[in-house]
Order: structure tokens, then sequence, then C-alpha cells
């Protein structure tokens, strides 16, 4: 039996803080395995660009999860989510009640310890543009590759399948960061509660003192970026978090007629009101100027919206279905390369290094696709440089 200085203690909570669990594993466990899964259905019942989880060190019999809600995600696993704050805390195998629990690793507390290491990407073909794994491909500290898949990481008679190139996709099958489309984009979680249609905004003949702050001048593409924050990685249970930025009036139902609410404030007041044409749509104020809109049926994240810009939302980006793949570059700016937001929050935990390296494989992808800076990267450059 290990000693106590040989144990590490296991922390998981939501972000509203009501499910906490712990659990005591020797240190000679870690890191844990982790798999990472890109694919659609993954992608919408959370609201991020993939899923992690590794297994919880306990029999479910053992774990009380009765202050969680229950979604069927697929006939083997149920997602096991906060009721209040949306978190998704556990895969939960429907057939096996002592089967152990596969905890989201972005619920994990940010410890000194190494805590995941990622050993595979699967069903990374679903995402068209290598989605997330584009920045993930060696996440890990011992710096080697985690293998990439189409789909399993194992065929039907259980061989190892054919792993993907680390350069995959080429470059020839994508829109490219200069191309902008305009064609609307679903807004959809996975069981389709929340079923609304974002129309990109056109901003051509305007000034750039004209355009919205996160609209790039010369494309007119929104941004799109990575965030650190533990509540935005605890809202939708993924380490690393990535948000779209969208006018409200660019929004609309998918199959009603009715005006969609303009304003984040409105918004808030129809889903106060339980107005039936927002479907399963609900929010968690996470503080008293910021609410995060969710699906209380099946826990994905849908929009960020803060009450000191109400007339746009951050759009959770799994829960997009663009044409030309999860990133949906034909109409989002990409900081591919910048330091991610709310970085220094993970210092001194397992956390900090992994968005470092996330970052240095961002901009190793920007480079190899011959893709320029964001906008707002060279504007910060210059404006270093006049210091």
């Amino acid at each position: 039996m290990a000693s106590a200085e040989d144990l590490v203690t296991l922390t998981a909570n939501c972000l509203c803080k009501a499910n906490l669990f712990t659990t005591q594993v020797p240190k000679s466990k870690f890191p844990l395995e982790g798999w990472a899964c890109h694919c659609d259905s993954c992608r919408h019942v959370t609201g991020a660009l993939y899923t992690l989880d590794t297994p919880w060190p306990e029999p479910r019999a053992n774990v009380d999860v009765s202050g969680l809600k229950t979604y069927n995600f697929s006939p083997k696993y149920d997602i096991l989510f906060c009721p209040t704050c949306s978190t998704p805390m556990f895969f939960a195998h429907t057939a096996e009640l002592e089967h152990k629990l596969g905890v989201f690793t972005g619920t994990l507390k940010n410890d000194p310890t190494d805590l995941v290491k990622i050993t595979n990407h699967i069903f990374v073909g679903d995402t068209k543009d290598g989605g997330a794994s584009m920045w993930l491909r060696k996440p890990n500290t011992d710096g080697n590759e985690a293998q990439r898949y189409k789909a399993r990481d194992k065929d039907e008679r259980g061989a190892p399948a054919e792993p993907i190139p680390y350069d995959w996709p080429p470059s020839h099958s994508m829109t490219g960061f200069e191309a902008k489309t305009n064609s609307p984009i679903p807004i959809k979680c996975k069981c389709k509660g929340v079923n609304l249609v974002w129309q990109p905004g056109t901003y051509d003949g305007k000034k750039v003192s004209e355009l919205p702050w996160f609209v790039d001048p010369s494309t007119h593409k929104a941004l799109a970026g990575f965030c650190a924050c533990e509540s935005c990685r605890l809202t939708g249970g993924c380490d690393v978090w990535n948000w779209g930025f969208a006018e409200l009036k660019d929004i609309s139902y998918a199959t009603t007629q009715s005006s969609f609410p303009s304003s984040s404030t409105d918004l808030k007041a129809l889903v106060d009101a339980k107005d039936p044409s927002l479907g399963t749509l609900a929010y968690y104020a996470s503080s008293p100027d910021v609410q995060r809109f969710f699906c209380n049926h099946c826990s994905a994240t849908i929009f960020y919206a803060s009450d000191d810009r109400t007339f746009m939302v951050d759009i959770a980006l799994g829960v997009l279905e663009a044409q030309d793949g999860a990133r949906a570059e034909g109409v989002f700016s990409w900081a591919y390369g910048a330091a991610i937001s709310h970085i220094k929050e993970n210092e001194g935990g397992w956390r900090y290094e992994l968005f470092q390296r996330v970052t240095k494989e961002g901009e190793e992808w920007r480079i190899s696709r011959g893709y320029p800076k964001n906008w707002r990267i060279l504007a910060r450059e210059r404006a270093a440089t006049k210091s």
C-alpha cells in the first residue's frame, strides 16, 4: 500500500462548485492516460472543439453522482453533468454500473503534478480540417507525437488502425485564411434542443472605425481565439477552450420566424421568462455581469455574454456546423500563435506548460500553412515597438 507521501489527491469539480469529487492516486500512476475525441457528437454535446477524458480511479459504485444530471449520449455512454452550471463531469458506461467513470480532464484541479498524457486523437476525420488536433499533435511533456486517427484507433477486429499523417489535412483541401464565406451556419447542441442559425455579418462599405472590435479590417472575418481561464475550462470540461465572436443581430431561430433577441439583456430576460422559442437554452451567471448560456438537456455550452457588451456573444465553436470544418476558417480569423487569454491563471500547475505548447504548435501550424498573422497580433506588435 502506498504511503501518504506517495499519494496525490485528484480533485474534480464543476463551475458552480456544487459537485466536487476527490480520490487518492499513487504518484507512480501519473501522468494519467487521456483520449481526445473530435467527433461531431462530442463537439456538439460540450461546445468544445474536442473532449478529453481519463478513467476516474474508483468504481462508479463508490462515487456519489446523485447531484448530477444524466444525458444519454449514445447507446453505450451517458454524460453526467451539473444541472446548475452545465459542467460535464463524467462519461458513464450505460451497461456496467461497476465500470470506472471517465472524468472530463477540464474539471481536474490545476495541480503541479503532470496529470494527463494524451495518447490518441480519435474521429479527427469528423472535423474535416483537423479541428483542435492541429495544436495538440505534441501536447505532452515528453514531446512525442500523439497519434491521430480519422475514426477509431482500432478497426472492427481490434487491430490497430492507420494513423493519419502529421501534416493532415493537406493545404489544398482547406478554405484558406483570406477567403471569407457568407453561408449561414447552424448553431446546434447534440440533442438539438438549441437550434439556431448564425448569418456571418457582412460589413462591405463600412469604414474601419465602424466595424465591431472583433472584425478583421481586411477580411471582415470575426475573431476566434483561445481561453485558459478556469471558468471557461469548467464550463465545458475541456482544458483548451475556443470561442468565436458574433453580433446577436446576426443570429436567428432555425425553425420559427420570431425575432431573436438583439441584446444579451433581452436574451437573459427571455430565458428567465422560460420562453418556449428558446428551446432548452438556459444560463448560469458565473459572475454578476456574466451569463454562460447552455443546453439544460444535454449540457452543451452555447454562448458567453457580458453586460458590458450586450450587442454580441462569444459562440462556443463546437456547436457550429460550418461546411468547411470545425474551425470554420471561412468566417473566423484565428489568433494562432498569440498568448492564450488568462494563461497566467495556470502558473504553477500542469496546464501552464500545456498552454505554452499549444501556443507554439498554433504558430507552427500558421507558418506551415502560409497564413498571415492575425491583425490583432500585428497591432500589439506595432504598439510594443512604439513603446
